[in-house]
Formats: C-alpha cells, sequence, structure tokens
C-alpha cells in the first residue's frame, strides 16, 4: 500500500509523504507527552479564576456583541491593506504605471469591498439597525 500511494503521489512526491507522517508523528508525541508528563493538580485553588494572580473582584464580564468583533476584523483587514499600500508607495519608482495600474485595482477592489459592508449594514450600530435589519429578515 505504502508504494501505491507514493505512486499516486508521483514519482517526485514522496518528501511532502515523508514531511506529512512526520508531522503527525510529532504532533501526536507531542500530545501524548503532555498527558502523560503533565502536571495534574485536584486542588480547589487551583481550579478557580484569578485576575493578575488576586482572587476574582466581582461576578464574571459580560459578552461583548458581535459588532465589536466585526469591527475588530475589519480593522484588521483594511490595515493590512494599508500595509500593501505603503510597501507599494515605497517601490512606486521602480513598479512603473503598470504597478500604478495594480494598486489603483487594488484600491478599487478595497472600496468595493468597504461598499459591499456598508450597503449589508455590517458597520451600522445600534438599535436602529438592528430593527431595520430584523424588519428586512422578518421574524
Amino acid at each position: 500500500m505504502g508504494s501505491s500511494v507514493v505512486e499516486a503521489i508521483g514519482g517526485a512526491g514522496w518528501p511532502l509523504l515523508v514531511y506529512a507522517v512526520l508531522a503527525v508523528v510529532v504532533a501526536a508525541g507531542m500530545i501524548g507527552l503532555a498527558a502523560v508528563l503533565g502536571q495534574r493538580h485536584r486542588d480547589l485553588t487551583t481550579a478557580t479564576r484569578y485576575e493578575s494572580g488576586l482572587p476574582p473582584a466581582g461576578p464574571l464580564p459580560q459578552r461583548f456583541s458581535i459588532e465589536f468583533y466585526q469591527i475588530a476584523v475589519f480593522f484588521v483587514i483594511f490595515d493590512l491593506e494599508a500595509v500593501f499600500i505603503f510597501a507599494w508607495a515605497v517601490g512606486l519608482r521602480e513598479s512603473g504605471w503598470r504597478g500604478y495600474a495594480e494598486a489603483l485595482t487594488f484600491i478599487a477592489l478595497l472600496l468595493a469591498g468597504l461598499v459591499y459592508l456598508w450597503r449589508l449594514g455590517a458597520l451600522d450600530w445600534g438599535t436602529s439597525s438592528r430593527l431595520r435589519r430584523r424588519r428586512r429578515l422578518g421574524p
């Protein structure tokens, strides 16, 4: 069976197969060693939560609404694009007109994504936007 897998991958694909097998063996070995050699605490004090090494100051914090996470993801996405645009601006002279056209295409795609999110209502916050979405989607 082993040789048929290598033949199916191709004659030059055996390093990939060896790498995959080694990755699985190393990951399983690390998990197995942690389970066998890891510490086990049965004390009540080790199971309680703590805040910076101190006992808890109050009840558990409330959950954030999904809008906070959406804005965080949008920020990371558009911030990454700003890094790409900055890198393009640094190499502007070497990239020439073709690089300029590619950057304009990239910015146009970003703008299209922003307009799509805006039209979808993903950037709207507050109760009025939630009510509009509910009316649109139905009960």
